[in-house]
């Protein structure tokens, strides 16, 4: 006689696979998560590493986030100035964002790794001064300079950010850079707290953040927040590699990133 599996065998069979499954699905899907999260902490090194040679050529100078000029009233933005360091497009982009390089100001929306608007030059509108940010300046009225930055290993210079759906051009993102100066609420126009907005989901089209409540001072064009889109649970968990001034790198959760002291985001 020929023998064959029974029906409880095969049931117990498919049992055993789907439990399986259940366990390692996950796994897999955290394993994957880190790998992304793994490319694009060294993507963003490889930026800081162009700042510094740009910074090298260009007498301690930050490379500006925007350089507005009565010359050039349409900003030049820094990744025309980082391009010829980096020589690929790709790396300015966050892994798995569906974001796009941004070639210069019009483009500005759909990248997703944000450069430090403290960095920003502004020639064209008054009170735009080191140490005064004022709303509407896009960014201060001289180059930013690292000697500004006294404590190197703690100031930000780069973190991944919400980048408008590539052919979108109804929504307010600005994911070429994060903004310090817009702070916890803004009674008065002055900047309260020193932190970019940050939160594991896109806070330009998703409102209503325990920390940032919807007010008329936070407008979505405004914000320029930073996404710690990896790993995001909606909780405050996701993640996001920061790169520091000195070339150093660390990975921090939403939540770790919501408290002020820990990084210096405004060093002018």
């Amino acid at each position: 006689m020929r023998r064959a599996f029974t029906l409880i065998e095969l049931l117990v069979v498919i049992a055993i696979i789907a439990i399986l499954a259940a366990i390692l699905f996950p796994v897999f899907a955290q394993a994957k998560e880190s790998a992304k999260l793994t490319q694009q902490l060294s993507q963003m090194r490889q930026l800081s590493l162009a700042v510094m040679m740009y910074s090298g050529d260009a007498d301690d100078n930050f490379v500006p986030a925007s350089n507005r000029s009565p010359e050039n009233p349409t900003p030049i933005i820094w990744t025309e100035g980082l391009l010829g360091y980096v020589k690929n497009k790709d790396i300015f982009i966050a892994v798995g964002s569906g974001g796009a390089f941004a070639p210069n100001w019009d483009g500005r929306r759909q990248q997703t790794v944000g450069y430090s608007d403290a960095t920003g030059i502004d020639r064209t509108s008054t009170g735009c001064t080191p140490g005064a940010a004022v709303a509407g300046c896009e960014g201060f009225s001289s180059a930013a300079n690292f000697a500004q930055a006294e404590e190197v290993s703690r100031t930000a210079l780069f973190a991944v950010t919400p980048g408008a759906p590539i052919g979108n051009n109804s929504t307010k993102h600005r994911g070429y850079v994060f903004n310090p100066y817009n702070g916890l609420n803004d009674p008065g126009g002055v900047y309260a707290n020193g932190l970019p907005m940050i939160a594991d989901r896109d806070l330009v089209t998703t409102r209503g953040d325990r920390n940032y409540p919807n007010s008329p001072d936070l407008s979505p064009g405004r914000l320029k927040p930073i996404f710690a889109r990896f790993r995001a649970d909606q909780k405050g968990g996701g993640q996001t590699p920061i790169i520091f001034a000195d070339g150093s790198a660390k990975v921090f959760a939403a939540n770790a990133l919501n408290s002020f002291g820990r990084i210096i985001w405004r060093f002018r």
